[in-house]
């Protein structure tokens, strides 16, 4: 029995996960479902205690704006719609949208107009919210009062007679000032949710299916020994046992001394089949001259296939293939037809199994990367291993700006590696979520023992954040900025200038490809 409470129809906003991130904080199970889902689909929810449409990048008065199944608002459940949601709800009871003079993009004071309404229990007037929108209400619906606005626009309101809300604003992103209260008194006080979901209760059902949907069959999983599939790998392995394999792919685009690191770690820890693989030149040959960050990471993908599929071919009885995709890859990899602007694409997210003749078993696709750490907390993964920062399926092949060789990826090795021993010996790894270093695809001149020099420059990037999906940068002391960028440049061949990234996400996005 699904144990789902809240539903959030996706419009395709790249916010859309983070509605479902917030709601779990508060032990609420919610699920993600394209907006197109009809609402027979809601009989396999016994559980389901409120409906939300998320926001999207549509305009409601287009021909071709995004539609859903008017049968949601007969089901009798509270429903609250955000940004794009709330306009759809504004157009389908009678109210008016229309392109806005004064548009919102940014941090808005909210002012309450009923700070009495259950919706804002415990939120004073006058806070910032995030607004992110170019069309405004116009003609309020019938039936229907506000229940609080911004300098230009309607930010909240609410049907007179039913439980349906509509807020302008982003309540699930940080910046909003208690946006997350917002949401708690929607899915508590409004919707009677009870918070019920655990990491041990998604471990039983995760067991469960794999057990069932695999039966006798092999699987192979790609092991990089980050987090996402390392958990992946374990919870399968609990599921299944010796019917997972294990295939540690050296692309030859790891991190310093990766094998090695990633093979006795598991060895020590779990009694799982491992296979090492190196395929090194393939890689670097297939990436020979190409620069784009897109094609880089399709032809990683690529050669990812032929690799396994090699691998599988002397596996008579692989079926699947496993791997660690989890909610933000998923999100930002969003399909042509799918209502959310695509970001990037990622080598793990969709399209292997055809090519490979193998059926697809991604069995924390639904999680955020601090779920993911619970799962693997609970399934005993040494925490060294569980507190690494993530480190992108396409490896230093996105962090190599430019054309991948050989000789760039052995120098970037070096310099993230003095980057993340420097950051453990301060005692500042673990107060940072993620950082690295980037090689830049120019030269800079400097001066090194009255010496001219012309070599490379690189980038170090350390932000801070909850679920990937927003981030803020590190701010790192300077003195340690310093000494590790004089350790660079006194220990690495070919750099002799050493720069740190200080832009947050948005507008950039934490990877720089």
């Amino acid at each position: 029995m699904k144990q789902t409470q809240i539903i959030i129809l996706d419009f395709g906003s790249q916010y859309t996960q983070l509605l479902a991130r917030r709601i779990r904080e508060n032990k609420v199970l919610a699920e993600v479902l394209d907006h197109r889902t009809n609402v027979e689909k809601m009989k396999e929810y016994p559980n389901l205690k409120g409906i939300i449409f998320s926001g999207g990048p549509s305009s409601v008065y287009e021909d071709k704006s995004y539609k859903v199944d008017e049968g949601y608002f007969q089901l009798n459940l509270p429903i609250l719609g955000v940004c794009y949601g709330m306009q759809l709800i504004t157009k389908l009871f009678k109210g008016k949208v229309e392109l806005a003079d004064t548009q919102e993009f940014g941090k808005a004071k909210l002012f309450l107009d009923d700070s009495k309404n259950k919706l804002f229990k415990g939120v004073p007037d006058q806070k910032l919210v995030w607004m992110s929108h170019a069309d405004h209400l116009t003609k309020m619906p019938p039936d229907f009062i506000k229940l609080a606005h911004s300098d230009s626009s309607v930010a909240a309101i609410m049907h007179k007679n039913k439980e349906i809300y509509g807020i302008q604003f982003h309540a699930e992103v940080t910046h909003s000032e208690y946006g997350g209260q917002m949401l708690k008194n929607f899915v508590f006080d409004i919707c009677n949710s009870e918070a019920n979901w655990e990491v041990s209760f998604f471990i039983k059902n995760s067991v469960d299916k794999i057990k069932s949907e695999v039966g006798t069959d092999e699987v192979i999983l790609g092991l990089s020994g980050g987090v996402d599939s390392s958990v992946a790998a374990a919870l399968i392995s609990k599921a299944i046992g010796d019917q997972l394999t294990c295939i540690f792919v050296d692309t030859g685009l790891l991190r310093k001394d990766e094998g090695q690191k990633v093979l006795k770690t598991y060895q020590e820890n779990f009694k799982m089949k491992i296979k090492m693989v190196d395929a090194s030149n393939q890689f670097f040959k297939a990436l020979k001259g190409v620069t784009d960050p897109e094609q880089k990471r399709k032809i990683i993908g690529r050669e990812f296939v032929e690799v396994f599929n090699a691998e599988a071919k002397k596996m008579k009885q692989a079926k699947w293939l496993a791997q660690g995709t989890i909610y933000p890859d998923v999100i930002e990899s969003s399909s042509p037809d799918h209502a959310s602007k695509t970001i990037k694409s990622h080598h793990n997210v969709g399209g292997l199994p055809e090519e490979m003749g193998l059926k697809l078993l991604e069995p924390i696709r639904d999680l955020f990367k601090d779920e993911v750490r619970k799962v693997g907390i609970a399934l005993g993964i040494p925490e060294v291993m569980i507190n690494r920062h993530p480190f992108p399926g396409p490896g230093l092949g996105i962090r190599i700006i430019g054309e991948v060789n050989k000789e760039k990826a052995d120098i970037l090795r070096e310099v993230d590696d003095v980057f993340i021993n420097e950051l453990w010996k301060a005692g500042l790894y673990n107060q940072v979520d993620q950082a690295f270093a980037v090689l830049l695809p120019v030269k800079t001149v400097g001066v090194m023992g009255d010496n001219r020099t012309y070599d490379y420059l690189a980038s170090l990037r350390s932000v801070n954040t909850i679920d990937f999906m927003t981030a803020t940068i590190s701010h790192l002391p300077w003195d340690f900025i310093e000494n590790v960028v004089a350790l660079i440049i006194n220990n690495v061949d070919h750099v002799n200038r050493v720069v740190y990234d200080i832009t947050s996400k948005p507008p950039g996005t934490i990877e720089w490809e």
